[in-house]
């Protein structure tokens, strides 16, 4: 399984989710693998407490390499990190992933992440990827090597007008590159039950028919405190409201 956490608005949860997902993944005994395809590097800095120079070229060297390399193999075509979770590991992400983007357009390496994938298969149950917040070279190679996509919403008037534009791009780019991608569902994040806008917005959502998924991640100051330890919510609080949401949301896919 191969499930890409995709939207080209920020700050709606995409390193949270995936990371999260992943960590779930992995406490459950799946040989989980998540990899990070953003320049800032949230997902890196967040699984394994790594910032700046400490963090390993991970990604950015695999796509340097392509530009000057041939046919690499899986031994030594990307540095795969090992966090200190059981079964969770991290191809980290750095700054210079910004620096290689025109050169790899350039060179129309577009499929290059889809092979790295095929070979990666066989060691991995579940494979992750974080994305940046645009349909860039890195987003457009991460949905055409995965075969889920899940979009993360977070409940405002921006991010819904969005929604309908991002979800018309995955359909075009399914057309024209990847015929097995499917769109698992819309990830409602940030939630407020008691807010009167959000539920509103989300019943004309499922009114539409769009592929709202039941499970609602709620807004907690608990994911703050997570990210500042760099420890997924379901190994610093197991029991909170918002870690048993990402257990249920990972059981839901799951059973996909």
């Amino acid at each position: 399984m191969r499930r890409v956490v995709f939207n080209q608005k920020g700050g709606v949860g995409k390193s949270s989710i995936a990371c999260n997902l992943a960590a779930v993944s992995a406490s459950e005994g799946y040989r989980t693998l998540l990899i990070d395809l953003d320049a800032q590097a949230n997902s890196t800095q967040y699984l394994t407490g790594l910032t700046g120079a400490d963090i390993p070229m991970g990604i950015a060297e695999f796509f340097k390499n392509t530009l000057s390399s041939g046919l690499l193999t899986k031994k030594n075509a990307v540095d795969i990190y090992e966090t200190p979770y059981d079964n969770l590991h991290v191809i980290t992400a750095t700054a210079e992933l910004a620096d290689l983007q025109p050169k790899l357009e350039a060179k129309h390496k577009i499929n290059k992440l889809r092979k790295l994938l095929d070979d990666l298969d066989e060691d991995y149950d579940r494979i992750y990827i974080d994305t940046p917040p645009a349909l860039n070279f890195y987003a457009v190679s991460a949905l055409i090597a995965a075969d889920r996509v899940l979009i993360p919403f977070d409940c405002d008037s921006f991010s819904r007008q969005a929604l309908y534009g991002l979800l018309e791009e995955i359909q075009e780019l399914k057309d024209d590159h990847n015929e097995d991608l499917s769109v698992e569902g819309i990830v409602v994040n940030q939630y407020q039950a008691r807010a009167s806008l959000p539920q509103q917005m989300l019943d004309a959502l499922i009114a539409e028919g769009l592929p709202v998924l039941p499970v609602y991640l709620s807004s907690s100051v608990k994911m703050r405190e997570s990210h500042e330890a760099s420890m997924p919510l379901i190994h610093l609080d197991p029991r909170h409201k918002l870690t048993q949401q990402f257990v249920e949301l990972h059981h839901l896919l799951d059973t996909d």
